[in-house]
């Protein structure tokens, strides 16, 4: 027996010899696939759940430029065919964005607008400005960067800054020194599309949401407003926005990309019962708009824009019985000032 004892030995030896001297490496990616944890702050966590965490973060970030594209832009120039005529038309927009991280899906932007119409009459008068503040925000629905999906909603108020009767006697409306004011709430469902080129990036965004005026609860309105100015609308965007490659200046054969053009339209349609006109009459409930956008290459975030459309009820504050088709020119430029880190 003693011969077999000492062969089982030598077996022995020589595997753990071979053991030994096998690769390090291999035994490495061995056990490598065996572990599915490691320490952080001393604290065990599984390697698939920091991969999800890293993936949603990114997807995060992603989201945040997709809302800063759909976020409103100012506008400087003219518009033509108007009741009034004027010199200048300015809708001044100054975006807030407040909150904004990878860590979390919601986006969060403040915002404030003005609305400016330079009168083309003696003493060139500014027509009372709409003053147009807000919130808005942003959260979305799908992990899908090529195809995204999410809500966006808010509070925004409305006025015009004066304290005069909004009627005068004969009950008409007080167009030259009438209080207007209204606050509403916004919720709007939208859809994209990004199509990669080999010299293009195409983003296209579909939108449609509800806008409800407090006005229609009694509340947040101007007199005299009830039963004269919508409180309920359908509101619809459709955007393309295509970004152009160029080179980079400082890697050669890496391209960069940057937007070129532009094409928006817009459309309102109120929705409830004012004036007694009926659900048909497209000529007063109908606001729609068709915009084009060129981005001028040697400024920063600067386009010239062209456009048109039909007011069925004008969105500038106490003007809002006026339906009239109109023209438009200028230039166009998104003030976007990122207030967190």
């Amino acid at each position: 027996m003693l011969p077999f004892t000492i062969f089982r030995s030598k077996i022995f030896l020589a595997l753990v010899f071979l053991i030994s001297i096998a690769p390090a490496k291999s035994f490495a990616n061995y056990a490598s696939t065996m572990a599915d944890t490691i320490l952080v702050n001393g604290v065990p966590i599984r390697q698939d759940t920091i991969t999800s965490l890293i993936a949603c973060r990114l997807i995060n970030r992603d989201f945040n430029d997709i809302y800063v594209q759909n976020l409103r832009s100012s506008f400087f120039g003219q518009e033509f065919f108007q009741p009034i005529k004027t010199q200048l038309v300015a809708d001044v927009v100054g975006n807030f964005v407040v909150y904004n991280t990878p860590k979390s899906r919601l986006f969060v932007n403040a915002f404030t607008r003005v609305k400016i119409r330079l009168l083309n009459t003696p003493g060139a008068p500014v027509k009372s400005p709409s003053y147009i503040p807000g919130i808005q925000l942003f959260y979305r629905l799908n992990n899908n960067v090529y195809n995204p999906k999410f809500l966006s909603g808010g509070y925004t108020h409305h006025s015009n800054g004066v304290r005069g009767p909004t009627q005068l006697p004969d009950g008409s409306f007080n167009v030259d020194s009438g209080k207007f004011s209204t606050n509403f709430y916004t919720l709007n469902y939208t859809v994209g599309k990004r199509t990669d080129k080999p010299n293009m990036v195409i983003n296209q965004y579909k939108t449609i949401g509800l806008e409800v005026h407090s006005g229609l609860f009694g509340l947040g309105a101007a007199e005299g407003l009830p039963g004269h100015y919508g409180w309920i609308r359908v509101n619809g965007t459709y955007m393309i926005n295509l970004a152009k490659a160029y080179e980079d200046p400082i890697r050669n054969g890496h391209k960069l990309f940057a937007n070129w053009q532009r094409l928006q339209f817009d459309f309102t349609y109120i929705a409830d019962k004012y004036n007694n006109y009926n659900a048909q009459n497209l000529k007063k409930r109908l606001n729609v708009s068709l915009k084009y956008y060129y981005h001028l290459p040697f400024l920063q975030d600067v386009s010239v824009m062209a456009g048109g459309g039909y007011r069925g009820q004008d969105d500038y504050n106490i003007s809002f019985q006026s339906s009239y088709g109109y023209g438009m020119i200028g230039l166009a430029s998104g003030l976007s000032f990122l207030l967190n880190r």
